[in-house]
């Protein structure tokens, strides 16, 4: 919350721009902090490390993924492959932004932040229970430290921890106002981007999405992003 205040500092009184400055500074070093902090997390040991995670940005919008690909590990960051072109594709055409503006405007967190593992008949294993459990705590924390006004769920994982379960139908191109851990927040969901659904690529998909990104570029937190470059 300090970026916000120093940036309202700074509209008020521009001749406040060093103690604007300082906040943010004070801000981004808790960022950093928490994803030292987050990096060194060995509570689940059938995830395989590295842990994934996004650059500490302090932003109003949290995307949550659902978790990282064999290829997020060796690429350092999170939607690095292809689904992540999908990804900021959508966001390119609806926002303006490139990927290196997505990922300074938007905080990129996750279900779980490391790599489930493959499992034997093929695929990316899906999180247990206990494994998305453990990783909770970490975006609680997130959402403690960022107080974000719009969290954008990817995938039906993601959504699924923010809103009960439904069809994708019934959840895309739609904006809930929910309160998560006792933190009121609207959630935009999204399908997700991977090459191997084709549920984003045909209709009624195309049309909800696009409503989804649209709801997105017009949402406040987005259009006054408060966010450091």
């Amino acid at each position: 919350m300090a970026v916000f205040l120093g940036q309202a500092l700074c509209f008020l009184f521009p001749q406040a721009r060093e103690l604007c400055a300082m906040l943010c500074m004070a801000s981004i070093t808790a960022v950093e902090k928490h994803l030292v902090a987050l990096r060194a997390c060995d509570l689940c040991p059938r995830m395989l490390k590295p842990v994934v995670v996004g650059r500490p940005v302090e932003a109003r919008v949290i995307l949550v993924g659902q978790a990282p690909g064999d290829k997020e590990p060796k690429l350092g960051r999170p939607f690095a492959w292809t689904a992540g072109k999908t990804l900021f594709k959508w966001f390119g055409q609806s926002l303006g932004w490139t990927e290196n503006e997505t990922r300074n405007c938007f905080y990129f967190a996750a279900v779980c932040r490391c790599f489930p593992g493959k499992r034997k008949e093929g695929g990316d294993r899906v999180p247990a229970p206990e494994e998305i459990s453990n990783c909770a705590r970490w975006l609680e924390l997130e959402f403690a430290l960022l107080r974000p006004a719009l969290v954008l769920p990817v995938g039906k994982l993601a959504i699924a921890q923010f809103l009960p379960v439904a069809p994708l139908t019934e959840q895309i191109g739609k904006s809930f106002a929910i309160e998560y851990r006792g933190h009121p927040v609207d959630v935009i969901p999204l399908p997700h981007p991977s090459g191997a659904s084709p549920w984003h690529r045909m209709e009624p998909g195309v049309t909800l999405l696009k409503q989804a990104l649209a709801l997105i570029a017009a949402h406040p937190a987005v259009k006054t992003p408060g966010r450091l470059r």
